[in-house]
């Protein structure tokens, strides 16, 4: 993240390409989408000073809709593409945009890595638990038992949880929303800019051609609000259609409990992004036994990869004064004849 001097007030179109987008009709891409380009409009930094790197997948095609500098990478590539950008240019604000199969199968150990190393970068993992893009095939993050074309009986291993895997891997910004609450996202992917330091923000998008509905029991409209909870700083854990539901502090993980609205228990926990054993208990809820977390999980302030790389840079400069042909000459050397 870095700020801009220039005063001018954007346009979510001004951050949109002449390139039509391509995706299936009703495809959550293009929420994300309007969303990634109104909240570059928010920011309020001109489009030349944004960068949006991709891998391959659905959502990989991201690059060629935005009037942004873009990198369209191959296979699970995007970060170290992205990670060598900001490290040559700290001042460009950098966007990874990725899959659950392009961010976390063959892309898994890189994002790992760009996770704790902490580079000023901004993830966003499209999670639509299936592989769009080749038409059907299971990914790391399919629920199991699911039946697909590369799972004919049945997926037989336990899907990888995106949000625990930021945790362990130590990202100092993790968020969590839904491609159908684009106001929310919008606010996230705001927050996620602002933070100095890997953003990693995961977002559930249905796809309608091969999983659809695979989000449909805490997205639907008519019953969200009792399955997730918004997570905010300072303020208590409640959710339900009347807040009147909320967390308190159980053996190893939150209990439920329901109230009077409005009356809200001091037994409920007041929510802390930077509190490691809430960011946990958080990040391990899981539906239906308990409320799907939804907004910022962990914001917290840590050295950033670039940052340390350009001050061993001087480091090494000031120390060594290096005159380029003593460097040269120095050290083993030998002569050929």
């Amino acid at each position: 993240m870095s700020t801009s001097t220039e005063q001018v007030k954007y346009k979510a179109n001004d951050f949109k390409s002449e390139a039509e987008p391509r995706w299936c009709p009703g495809c959550e891409d293009y929420a994300i989408l309007k969303a990634v380009q109104t909240a570059m409009a928010k920011i309020g930094r001109p489009k030349n000073e944004h960068a949006v790197v991709s891998g391959i997948g659905c959502s990989s095609r991201f690059p060629y809709y935005m009037s942004t500098y873009g990198f369209h990478t191959i296979h699970g590539r995007p970060l170290p593409v992205a990670t060598g950008l900001k490290v040559s240019n700290p001042e460009l604000a950098v966007w990874v945009v990725t899959g659950d199969g392009d961010g976390i199968s063959i892309g898994g150990n890189h994002l790992i890595h760009a996770l704790r190393r902490n580079c000023d970068l901004n993830i966003l993992l499209f999670n639509n638990r299936i592989y769009g893009l080749t038409k059907g095939q299971y990914s790391p993050t399919s629920t199991k038992g699911m039946v697909n074309k590369t799972a004919p009986y049945g997926t037989i291993e336990d899907p990888v949880d995106p949000v625990g895997l930021a945790v362990e891997s130590g990202a100092t910004f993790i968020a969590q929303t839904s491609a159908s609450y684009v106001k929310e996202l919008v606010d996230v992917l705001v927050e996620a800019y602002n933070h100095k330091g890997t953003s990693f923000v995961h977002i559930y998008q249905n796809c309608y051609i091969y999983n659809n509905g695979a989000f449909d029991g805490f997205t639907d409209r008519e019953i969200r609000d009792d399955n997730n909870i918004k997570i905010e700083h300072g303020k208590p854990l409640v959710f339900g259609k009347d807040l009147n539901k909320g967390l308190t502090m159980g053996y190893g993980k939150f209990d439920i409990v329901e109230f009077e609205a409005g009356n809200v228990p001091d037994s409920v926990v007041v929510y802390d992004e930077a509190d490691p054993i809430l960011v946990r208990m958080v990040s391990d809820m899981k539906f239906p036994e308990h409320p799907v977390p939804m907004g910022i999980i962990k914001r917290v302030q840590a050295p950033t990869f670039e940052e340390s790389v350009h001050s061993q840079i001087e480091t090494a400069k000031e120390k060594f004064k290096p005159d380029l042909k003593k460097l040269i000459g120095a050290g083993e050397t030998w002569e050929v004849k």
